[in-house]
């Protein structure tokens, strides 16, 4: 059982939520949403424990064990692997360490045998001695190879650490799971391992993510913080997301509609008040005129840019055209034989975990560098506008956003660009930023921006997703599906792999590669299944 009661949490003058009232059942994934900044993680940690409440208080069943994914990939280099997982049960572990303590003592007394007696029933109770096998199942769940499973953690890569602790979390069955971002740097196997994983978990998860994918897959309920407030949502993101539009859409209506009629009543009121035949039937409008109340339409701490594609002119028949593409890096293989017909209404995505083939073909493709060997053929009209995944050498000035993006624009009147970046969540002294201090998102947010202005009818995006915050991803992922040329983009976004394309492409690490017209699903359900 996981219950708040009354929560309240301050820092100084703000309010980041209060009165917060949730139960949390078994059986059930909740996932917690919100702008960045409301206080997802933070949730977190006034839920495991770690950070104390300004008011209230978080009520846990008495003998229900909470499970934290940690955060700090260093924090056990000094472990097995396998040892790291177990820790992921403190009583457990604890009971190993003193049984071992006492078994290597040299001077074991009968107290010591009494004790180890004890330690021993409580070890078989909670299962020991199958705890290196079920730390083992895990690891090899997420994909973490037999031979990397007997090495201390300093020994892995930091995507491999990954992997171990979100098993230490897993690991033993806990009552309570609070996960914080548990897909990051795992690849399609792990995130389908986890998914199924959490599907099938018949206690309480709680969690903290921005692949809205993952939680349409897993999620039971969503935990939105907004309006420095807590509500709980039955259903997954698409669910709660359909339905706070509508709800917003809804209370926009009806105060429209009672501002329809408040003016009408105050009309009548102004034009019969004196006139003692009409009088009575003032004084009455005036009654109902008071009784009508606005919604309190309160102000979201959600801001959803607005991203639409649009072209002058469509592509021809002829599009693009790669064949026999080959590329090496020092030596290393990095696209094979690769080739490429891009039709009218492709919508094609670039999945696989192999990063330098992706952007080095986005790189071929835009004419930035050259194959070994192989033809390229582009279409009489294409006109293609490329968002890099490394865009830093377009910030290397220190021009302000207006100036910046004016570059790009053929309207440069300085009203145009300043409601174009307003368009973006630029406003006011914003947009006299310096493009060089901007932080990722915003750097993002202004190549989207430029890509906009270009009026390019043919798209390569690598990688866009990355820095931007769900909302941000959200207006993406709908400008794409309303964009009405072709793409090809990069992405580990699942829900905009899934809803934003009709063919995939997989660059495999040996740098072949399988192109495939079918869905997401479909694909990992042919290919990924173990």
């Amino acid at each position: 059982m996981l219950k708040v009661a009354n929560l309240e949490l301050r820092f100084g003058t703000r309010t980041l939520f209060s009165d917060v009232n949730l139960e949390f059942k078994d059986d059930n994934c909740y996932g917690v949403i919100g702008a960045n900044g409301a206080g997802k993680s933070t949730f977190l940690r006034l839920l495991s424990g770690e950070l104390e409440s300004t008011k209230g208080e978080v009520i846990v069943g008495k003998y229900d064990r909470i499970s934290v994914l940690k955060q700090d990939h260093n924090a056990y280099d000094n472990y097995s692997v396998i040892e790291t997982v177990i820790m992921g049960n403190n009583k457990l572990y604890s009971i190993m360490q003193e049984k071992n303590a006492l078994y290597s003592k040299s001077d074991f007394t009968v107290e010591d045998g009494i004790r180890a007696g004890e330690l021993e029933s409580e070890f078989a109770d909670m299962n020991g001695w199958n705890a290196e096998a079920d730390a083992a199942i895990l690891l090899s769940g997420l994909g973490l190879s037999n031979d990397k499973q007997g090495l201390m953690m300093h020994e892995l890569k930091d995507s491999e650490k990954v992997k171990v602790l979100l098993a230490q979390a897993l690991f033993g069955e806990p009552d309570i799971l609070l996960l914080d971002e548990p897909t990051n740097g795992l690849d399609l196997d792990s995130k389908k391992w986890l998914e199924e994983f959490l599907i099938e978990y018949k206690h309480t998860v709680i969690v903290v993510s921005h692949d809205r994918y993952f939680l349409n897959k897993v999620c039971t309920h969503m935990v939105d913080i907004d309006y420095g407030k807590i509500t709980l949502f039955v259903g997954n993101y698409d669910f709660w997301y359909e339905s706070s539009q509508l709800i917003q859409k809804q209370m926009r209506d009806s105060n429209q509609r009672k501002e329809e009629k408040i003016k009408e009543l105050q009309d009548f009121i102004a034009r019969f008040s004196a006139n003692a035949s009409k009088s009575k039937q003032a004084t009455s409008r005036k009654k109902l005129l008071e009784k009508i109340v606005l919604e309190d339409i309160r102000p979201s701490s959600r801001k959803y840019p607005y991203i639409n594609f649009e072209f002058e002119k469509g592509l021809s028949k002829d599009i693009l055209t790669l064949e026999h593409i080959n590329y090496s890096v020092d030596g290393k293989v990095i696209l094979k034989n690769f080739s490429l017909n891009v039709n009218r209404d492709d919508k094609i995505i670039l999945i696989g975990q192999n990063e330098i083939a992706k952007t080095a073909l986005f790189k071929i493709i835009a004419g930035e560098i050259k194959p070994d060997s192989g033809t390229i053929h582009y279409g009489s009209n294409l006109k293609l506008t490329y968002f890099p995944k490394n865009h830093q050498e377009y910030f290397q000035n220190d021009l302000n956003m207006i100036d910046w993006l004016r570059q790009y624009s053929q309207n440069k009147d300085e009203a145009f660009v300043r409601g174009f970046l307003g368009r973006m969540l630029f406003s006011g002294e914003e947009s006299l930023k310096k493009v060089n201090v901007l932080s990722g998102g915003e750097k993002v947010r202004c190549m989207l921006s430029k890509m906009m202005l270009e009026q390019g009818n043919f798209l390569l995006l690598d990688e866009p997703t990355n820095h931007l915050d769900m909302e941000s991803i959200t207006a993406l992922n709908n400008g794409l599906e309303k964009y009405r040329s072709s793409y090809i983009i990069a992405t580990h976004d699942q829900q905009l792999i899934e809803t934003a394309s009709n063919r995939l492409v997989e660059i495999l690490p040996d740098g072949s590669y399988r192109d495939k017209y079918m869905s997401y699903e479909e694909y990992m359900e042919k290919y990924y299944t173990k």
